[in-house]
């Protein structure tokens, strides 16, 4: 395993980055936050020119066939434009729990290909319906839903990316089933409705999904936890972009701005603080390459739950000094370092607290609780 990014990465990350630079800067993403925070044509072009929505789907099925290592690289770059696009909830989660759905054979299996060559052409979007405050170690946290033949229902609270998803992954009872979205709410029994609600974070929309007797094609098995651990892991990269921008902003703020007639960068205690956040994403950085290279092997968990324990705080630390570096521009509603820090706590509690992923992680280096026991 190697923690070193490939030229192909490389050149991928350049893409992603001179794309978001042109039509995506954290200004465009702050105007339409308010409105529509979605940017489908910016997501066209992610998924259709640049190939991004087809990364983790095999390739007997259209896909790219790449590894979890370029998917990670992509949401580096989406995390440090903040980028209000489908990819970590579309082409990552509910990708992932489709194409391992594909692997079973017979009919459900045709089906999950079918639409996994929908997805890797950017011709449709999916989302995973499962609650973003669940976790490998929770899965079912958020969810209340039972079938019935080939029907669905219940609900589903807190689900990103509902609500622009052509197609619903809705894992239940150890199968993922495919119900078509779109539907308006409120019509007779059949339907699914997709409620937004309130979310902190203003560049990733969460809704209240619920089934009525809701018609649903059984597509395969679906391992959830397995699929929410792989999700955690690449979340870790997502939240390394963000520490990314927020440390790069501050530095080349703090070398414009003057007081007392130099530069705040060259004040010795704003030095110490920014060298401490210096380290501190270099770490990330090293964690989130080892949960998105580690993926076959059987230390995966171990992965993602250091990842998840380490990135999660560092994304916030980094949004916080930022703000607070950044003076007073950096309270203002004006300045988009209030959307990075909104991403970072709202990723904090996404799929596994940073709690729950250290009460794993003990448990899963036999290390003693602190009465004695096993955590």
């Amino acid at each position: 395993m190697t923690l070193l990014y490939s030229e192909v990465e490389e050149e991928l990350r350049a893409a992603v980055r001179a794309l978001l630079a042109d039509r995506c800067p954290p200004a465009a993403v702050l105007k339409r936050v308010e409105s529509d925070p979605y940017d489908l044509d910016l997501w066209k072009t992610l998924a259709g020119e640049i190939g991004v929505a087809g990364l983790l789907v095999p390739e007997e099925f259209g896909g790219a066939g790449a590894s979890a290592s370029e998917a990670a690289v992509v949401l580096e770059e989406l995390g440090r434009g903040v980028a209000p696009v489908p990819f970590f909830t579309s082409s990552v989660l509910a990708t992932y729990a489709l194409a391992r759905a594909a692997s079973a054979a017979g009919t459900a299996g045709a089906c999950a290909g079918e639409l996994l060559g929908r997805l890797a052409e950017g011709r449709a979007t999916a989302a995973l319906a499962v609650s973003f405050a669940a976790s490998p170690y929770r899965p079912l946290r958020g969810a209340s839903v039972s079938v019935d033949g080939e029907r669905l229902s219940g609900t589903v609270a807190a689900v990103a990316g509902a609500d622009v998803a052509d197609v619903l992954l809705v894992p239940v009872e150890g199968d993922l089933f495919a119900v078509e979205a779109g539907v308006e709410a409120g019509v007779e029994v059949g339907a699914v409705s997709v409620e937004a609600v309130p979310s902190f974070d203003l560049t990733r929309p969460v809704a209240a999904v619920t089934f009525s007797r809701t018609p649903a094609t059984r597509l395969g098995a679906c391992d959830l936890a397995g699929v929410l651990r792989f999700g955690a892991g690449l979340l870790a990269s997502e939240q390394l972009g963000v520490a990314e921008w927020c440390l790069d902003g501050t530095l080349g703020y703090i070398r414009e701005r003057h007081q007392f007639a130099r530069p705040i960068g060259s004040f010795q205690a704003v030095k110490h603080r920014l060298a401490d956040l210096w380290l501190d994403v270099v770490r990330a950085r090293a964690a989130a390459r080892a949960a998105a290279a580690d993926t076959s092997s059987a230390s995966h968990a171990v992965s993602v739950a250091v990842a998840q324990a380490w990135n999660s705080a560092v994304a916030v630390h980094a949004a916080e000094e930022a703000l607070q570096l950044h003076g007073g521009i950096g309270m203002t509603w004006e300045h988009p370092i209030h959307l990075y820090l909104k991403r970072a706590k709202a990723a904090e509690i996404a799929l596994g607290t940073p709690g729950d992923h250290k009460e794993a992680l003990a448990s899963l280096a036999d290390v003693p609780g602190p009465e004695g026991g096993q955590q």
